[in-house]
């Protein structure tokens, strides 16, 4: 735990079944530990953790005070009890999810390996089985498959739940006996460890020999091992090392708008109370030395205290004690209560439950429920998350010649083809016509797409795209079968003939690039194969499939000599085993040999629609939420699915492009954007209808983040005045990083809550920076989810959760703090009054029991009940009247203004439930003449005044009743009287005589209620006849606490 951390490493050095050699280098060890507690460090860990809280840190300075008999009128329990049980509650909630952490981590260890994970060093040589997660970060020297191959999937480490292929190296892939690799001593030269997934760069010196590594040959931890019986690996990278820990960074923690403003409004309110003690501090200051002087020969002064002004700094700290009921720690909690009973709302609707995907909403996180409720930006990605993400092969261009006119029945491929896949469908026969005729040029188009993907497996093809997937299953219909695959060869059936075609080399695909090459040959020729994305290449045919929004790429070929293939395969490997720039140098040696392509064609895919996006959008944009997309696809593409999901409409006369490729270009385009619309030139803070989309091309785009990254404000904000006034807004050609600098900038310089949504594992930058992050678990794997605040398995869901949860949740949490508010400082000000009248001496209205319990039991469940479950209409109107969504997005129901107006009403409470009994029992006698003027009869008749007025009050403010709320609010009023009458009984009386020193009659104080209740403003003008040697005497007596009870 306190070991030393080694130097930072510039390369890795390990060598294989040496641990003496490796420890030498103090690498980390394969021990993770995923708890944050064991048995002995639970306690004062969770503790710390918890007092870095500011309110428990209050709680406890308050409590340290209490302890002091000088300054404090109050039990050590009032504050602690509270305080211990908030402790308490908490440390249970934190050491429940440590154990299910704790529990998931062993089943691990023992599971995976027969050996545990934590004894695993790097140097060893370790075996893995099929379907076993992967230990480390290994390097695979042998696998059970041919040719060193194995299949891993890595959704757990990138959210991609397609299989991929990895394989060793061809002089390691022999040593598959127990024995050769026990006596195996080669050295990896590596660099150090890092977060790149998609990356590794490294060499293995063995036998005099160096061979180059990549990616290609690493089994990362996180990976499961599929359809291999089993591998052997050297461990690289270990524990904390390893890239999957590298890139487990802490999310960063988001608060609502509202505890922004709490924490806003407790200072202020810490203020008044300090203030408040300041006043009777100085009102103590000046009883003591005009009054209290007077008494000193028969009442002196407690130790220490022996001057006046001793006496105020005593008497501040007293009612620093007894005031702080204004922000009490039971508000914390119910906060939390209430948030995680939302929370579970969102859980168990069913109305957000996907049958198809046997998949429901989850509220990942209980902390930004109310700030559904205020969302003003969605920031979507489209892929996935508007369309369905599952890929349907619709139309192609070949030879200039366009096929896939929809006619009215599908083809039936089965009659020529045994091969063909059922599910597939495609309406133009002069397609199908044409392979059978035998074109050239058609059959070297389906050959290009029936070779060129990372396709495995036969005939159940396991795609790492579903764009591959498509491609090779509309080459498979039309007779070009992808067979089978080892590193060397693929194997297809053209038209019902194997062909079995030597892979030279494989260019993978990267979003650089944009394109996948295959160097490949039969025994007659050698071939060049590239399948490239359609922003590369340009023709008239792309253009009219692009303005169908499908996803077009580009196919072409090129015949290599075999001089020309030596030449650059010379190149290609000495690029690929340089240890340093290997990147850079492997993309100039691909750019080299991708030139002078022969256009075959292009290829057209569908993405639909998912159900309901374009109803969603549009109830979204009645309720005033602004939607952009950020998408990675073309102009053309997004333009015809902004008007497929409604985003662009008819009554949109034009759409603004903004294309430019230097920044002053981009200005110029935006101010012209800006003065053809007269709107525009008048902004001035205010919401604007902006009846033009704006489109942001890439070079445009790029140009005005750079401004983001380097905050240039003039920049920006030209850039976001202009998007800001706009209907929609879609920004094509976005990278990942893109995505999250749009969101930042707006942000920080718009003070709106921002949404953002995606599928994928290139959205979890955009939904991390956004206020609230909502993850759709589709065909992209699990990465978004995992990184969201919310999950859902489809876009029109996102309607629900922000119209009828987001809404309600928070609809709820203001009315909540304004009654929370209300209640407590109509509680805590009935003392500040009765401190000028008891000599400053911080003496307390109520008895110490009520005062515990006001929070946590009289008022908390009625309170809690109306958090939680109330509503002002019914989901279907919130959902038919999006309007009813601005007041979240305005800040309406619970701002400073708010706040005032519900502290105002709780000071005129507390005014009336102390000068009303006052003036009442001031001079009220009983039957037989006896004053009615003791300290009991006044303290019962305000406390029960008070718990009657509040609960009264928050019967007046629930909006929807049900039988929680109606047991809460009455059941609360009872358990007020039932312990009242006990805790005021002879029988408690004579058991604890030094606990419970008041012995009342009962019958003396329902009277003085009624008036209270009444406010009768007769009662009030009362009080000015009150005699000032009663007030003398009365504060005598309490000012030294040598009397229990008091006559006025």
């Amino acid at each position: 735990m306190f070991r030393k951390r080694p130097p930072p490493e510039e390369e890795r050095r390990v060598r294989a079944n040496d641990r003496d050699y490796n420890e030498k280098f103090q690498y980390a060890s394969n021990c993770i530990m995923t708890s944050k507690y064991n048995i002995i460090t639970f306690l004062p860990v969770n503790l710390f953790e918890q007092f870095q809280e500011v309110a428990n840190t209050y709680f406890l300075f308050l409590l340290i005070l209490q302890l002091i008999p000088q300054i404090s009128s109050l039990s050590w329990f009032t504050t602690i009890v509270p305080l211990v049980l908030v402790l308490s509650i908490t440390a249970v909630k934190d050491a429940t999810d440590d154990y299910v952490s704790l529990w998931h981590t062993h089943i691990a260890y023992f599971n995976c390996q027969k050996e545990k994970w934590m004894n695993v060093r790097v140097g060893d040589i370790i075996k893995l089985e099929n379907n076993q997660f992967v230990a480390a970060d290994l390097l695979l020297l042998s696998s059970s498959e041919p040719h060193g191959l194995c299949y891993i999937e890595t959704a757990e480490l990138d959210g991609e739940t397609n299989m991929k292929v990895r394989q060793s190296l061809s002089v390691t892939s022999e040593l598959g006996d127990p024995n050769n690799l026990a006596q195996f001593d080669g050295e990896v030269v590596c660099e150090p460890p890092n977060n790149k997934l998609d990356r590794f760069c490294g060499t293995l010196y063995w036998k005099d020999c160096k061979y180059p590594l990549s990616n290609q040959n690493m089994l990362l931890r996180g990976c499961v091992l599929r359809n291999t019986e089993s591998c052997y690996g050297l461990v690289i990278f270990a524990g904390p090392d390893t890239k999957l820990m590298q890139n487990s960074g802490r999310t960063k923690f988001k608060r609502t708008s509202i505890d922004r403003l709490m924490n806003t409004l407790v200072l202020w309110i810490f203020g008044f109370l300090v203030c408040m003690g300041v006043i009777l501090a100085i009102g103590n200051a000046v009883w003591e030395k005009e009054v209290g002087a007077l008494f000193q020969s028969f009442l002196p002064w407690d130790p220490p205290v022996d001057n006046f002004l001793f006496s105020a700094f005593l008497s501040f700290w007293s009612y620093v004690i007894i005031l702080n009921t204004v922000v009490p720690i039971s508000l914390y909690v119910s906060v939390e209560v209430i948030r995680l009973g939302h929370s579970y709302f969102i859980n168990w609707d069913r109305r957000m439950f996907c049958s198809r995907s046997n998949t429901a909403a989850e509220a990942r996180t209980t902390t930004l429920n109310e700030e559904l409720g205020q969302v003003e930006y969605i920031f979507s990605d489209k892929t996935g998350t508007l369309t369905q993400n599952i890929m349907t092969f619709n139309k192609c261009s070949i030879n200039g010649h366009t096929y896939g006119e929809e006619q009215h029945m599908a083809l039936d491929f089965s009659a020529w083809n045994p091969l063909a896949a059922r599910d597939f469908c495609f309406y133009d026969q002069s397609l199908l016509d044409a392979v059978m005729e035998g074109e050239p040029a058609v059959h070297e188009f389906f050959r290009v797409l029936s070779l060129c993907h990372t396709v495995m497996r036969e005939l159940l093809y396991k795609a790492q795209s579903p764009d591959e997937g498509a491609l090779v299953t509309a080459a498979r219909n039309f007779g070009f079968v992808f067979r089978s695959r080892t590193p060397g060869t693929v194997t297809t059936q053209e038209l019902g003939k194997a062909v079995t075609y030597t892979l030279l080399a494989i260019l993978d695909f990267n979003n650089i690039r944009k394109r996948m090459s295959v160097i490949g040959n039969t025994s007659t020729h050698s071939q060049f194969c590239n399948f490239v994305k359609s922003s590369i290449l340009k023709f008239c045919q792309l253009d009219l499939l692009l303005s169908d929004g499908l996803r077009t790429l580009a196919v072409a070929y090129r015949d290599l000599s075999e001089e020309q293939w030596e030449e650059w395969s010379e190149h290609f490997r000495g690029a690929d085993k340089a240890t340093d720039c290997r990147d850079d140098r492997l993309a100039a040696a691909y750019e080299e040999i991708e030139q002078d392509m022969m256009l075959l064609g292009a290829t057209a895919i569908e993405d639909k629609l998912q159900e309901g996006v374009p109803e969603t959008i549009a109830i979204l944009s009645l309720a005033n939420i602004k939607i952009w997309v950020l998408t990675g696809d073309k102009q053309e593409t997004a333009v015809n699915i902004g008007y497929s999901c409604k985003m662009l409409t008819d009554d949109m006369t034009e759409i603004f492009i903004v294309n430019g490729h230097t920044v002053q270009s981009v200005r110029e385009e935006l101010r012209y954007n800006g003065d053809v619309c007269p709107v525009y030139v008048s902004l001035s803070g205010k919401a604007f209808s902006f009846p033009h989309p704006l489109m942001f091309f890439r070079k445009a785009r790029e140009r005005m983040l750079e401004s983001t990254r380097t905050r240039d404000g003039g920049k920006e904000r030209e850039f976001l005045e202009t998007a800001c006034a706009c209907r929609a807004v879609i920004c094509c050609r976005v990278t990942p990083l893109q995505k999250a600098l749009v969101v930042e900038l707006v942000k920080r310089h718009k003070k709106a809550v921002t949404l953002a949504i995606g599928d994928g594992a290139n959205d979890v930058s955009m939904i991390k920076t956004a206020h609230i992050g909502v993850g759709i678990s589709g065909q992209e794997g699990i990465q978004a989810v995992l990184a969201s605040d919310y999950s859902f398995s489809q876009f029109r869901f996102l309607q629900r959760l922000l119209l009828v949860h987001g809404r309600w949740s928070y609809l709820r949490m203001c009315r909540f703090l304004c009654y929370f508010f209300y209640k407590n400082f109509a509680f805590t000000m009935v003392h500040f009054w009765f401190g000028f009248f008891c000599g400053f001496s911080a003496q307390t209205v109520y008895d110490q029991y009520f005062i515990t319990l006001y929070n946590i039991v009289y008022t908390s469940l009625p309170v809690l009940a109306m958090g939680i479950f109330d509503q002002d209409v019914p989901e279907q109107r919130s959902l038919e009247y999006p309007k009813l969504y601005e007041p979240g997005q305005l800040n309406l129901l619970f701002n400073k203004r708010e706040f005032f107006i519900c502290i105002a009403q709780g000071i005129y409470t507390s005014v009336v439930l102390f000068f009303i009994p006052y003036g009442v029992l001031s001079h009220a006698t009983q039957s037989n003449g006896v004053p009615l003027a003791d300290y009991q009869t006044f303290a019962v008749t305000t406390a029960t005044a008070l718990v009657i007025v509040v609960s009264v009050q928050i019967a007046l403010d629930t909006g929807y009743w049900t039988a929680i709320n109606h047991f809460f609010i009455w059941g609360s009023l009872g358990t007020y009287f039932t312990i009242l009458f006990a805790m005021h009984s002879s029988i408690l009386f004579n058991i604890f005589p030094k606990q419970f020193h008041f012995l009342g009659e009962s019958a003396l104080w329902p009277k003085c209620v009624a008036a209270i209740l009444n406010r009768n403003p007769q009662l009030i003008t009362s009080i000015q006849y009150v005699s000032q040697a009663q007030l003398i005497s009365y504060n005598i007596c309490k000012c030294r606490q040598h009397y229990s009870i008091f006559r006025f």
